[in-house]
């Protein structure tokens, strides 16, 4: 069984939980997800299945959306709702629509962001919420990231009572971005503590959220002895121009030999070979030829 499981992630449910289930659901050990999706967020969630989790990595590249809710006036130690409060000051008065969409516009492009101390990024080969766990501090790597985009999308709402202002947005992000830290950014910008209340990512992988397809749907399907549900590997790498093989180029390739450029007829640094409706390897150019750099199958 080999394939990607376009995985609907239930809120409350750990990346390790729905592998854990399919492993299960599948009978399959070699299961592996792409791209960690905190318990309290749900979404898409890509999960690959046998020969498929050569091609976790790519997955990885693709561009991820999200969309969710900020709310201004208090802070907690997670930067969403899962943890203790740790600032609150209540607004006398909501920010205005246009300026929370400069702040927005000033969180685009190339950003160095530091990962929360409640988050899964190895430091000295321990996880950094457990450091936070045992109240220790540690110093945290600086990562540079992409924001293509980050925008309100409907007019936010302000809670005279609470003294709060909460917005919805969408945002589109390269790998490595906690969108919970983009939340607690804007609040900076505005001068005020902020927190991310609720996340959604709906896209990921390539993969859309209506595409998703729940842990219950698969143990029924897998009941039925369907498995339509599985995606081919060659979703993880539509990045690439495919380039199709001959037979006799395709003998070569099997042992791994280099092609001559003109033999692929291609300048692109990187090519999909794909013989036999199957993308079997990504080839690198290097110099006037192209060589292997990652084989999926020799069948």
């Amino acid at each position: 069984m080999n394939g990607i499981i376009p995985l609907y992630k239930e809120r409350g449910m750990t990346n390790h939980d729905c592998v854990s289930q399919l492993r299960k659901i599948l009978h399959q050990k070699k299961v592996g997800h792409s791209g960690t999706l905190d318990p309290s967020v749900d979404g898409v969630l890509p999960v690959c299945v046998g020969s498929a989790t050569k091609v976790v990595d790519y997955l990885l590249n693709h561009r991820k959306v999200y969309r969710g809710s900020v709310t201004l006036g208090f802070s907690t130690e997670t930067e969403d709702l899962d943890g203790d409060e740790v600032d609150r000051q209540p607004l006398s008065a909501p920010f205005t629509d246009e300026a929370i969409d400069t702040v927005l516009q000033t969180l685009t492009g190339d950003l160095q962001q530091t990962p929360p101390m409640y988050s899964a990024v190895k430091v000295n080969g321990r996880k950094l919420y457990e450091y936070a766990r045992k109240h220790e501090t540690v110093e945290r790597p600086v990562r540079t990231i992409h924001v293509a985009r980050f925008d309100r999308t409907a007019p936010s709402t302000f809670d005279e009572t609470t003294g709060t202002q909460t917005f919805t947005f969408e945002v589109e992000c390269s790998k490595g971005t906690y969108v919970r830290t983009l939340a607690v950014q804007a609040g900076e910008a505005l001068g005020v503590p902020s927190v991310m209340a609720s996340l959604t990512r709906v896209e990921s992988g390539g993969f859309t959220l209506q595409e998703t397809i729940s842990l219950a749907q698969v143990k029924a399907a897998v009941e039925d002895d369907d498995l339509s549900f599985l995606r081919p590997l060659d979703r993880a790498l539509d990045n690439y121009p495919e380039i199709e093989l001959t037979t006799a180029l395709w003998r070569g390739v099997q042992n791994g030999v280099w092609l001559l450029q003109r033999e692929v007829n291609s300048d692109a640094p990187i090519v999909a070979l794909r013989y036999d409706n199957e993308i079997k390897a990504l080839y690198k150019l290097v110099d006037d030829k192209y060589k292997p750099l990652k084989m999926f199958s020799t069948k």
